[in-house]
């Protein structure tokens, strides 16, 4: 996960005014991970989640500049 999000960073899909945010985000979550709060207090309830199966495959948005249509290395 973080070689990725450094590869965001150098291609500035994620900017410097936008990391905080994101960083901030990340701390929560994991927060709320460890504290088994908000959406993941109940493990029993996601454990037996399923997606509807009418729902459509997700997909990738297509690339919109030349910057996004590289690949990252080693992947």
């Amino acid at each position: 996960m973080l070689c990725e999000y450094a590869y965001v960073r150098r291609l500035g899909i994620v900017t410097d005014t936008e990391h905080p945010a994101v960083d901030a985000a990340r701390d929560q979550a994991l927060a709320m991970l460890e504290e088994r709060s908000g959406p993941f207090a109940d493990a029993a309830a996601w454990s037996a989640w399923h997606g509807d199966a009418a729902w459509p495959a997700p997909r990738l948005p297509r690339p919109t500049s030349a910057a996004q249509r590289v690949a990252p290395a080693g992947g």
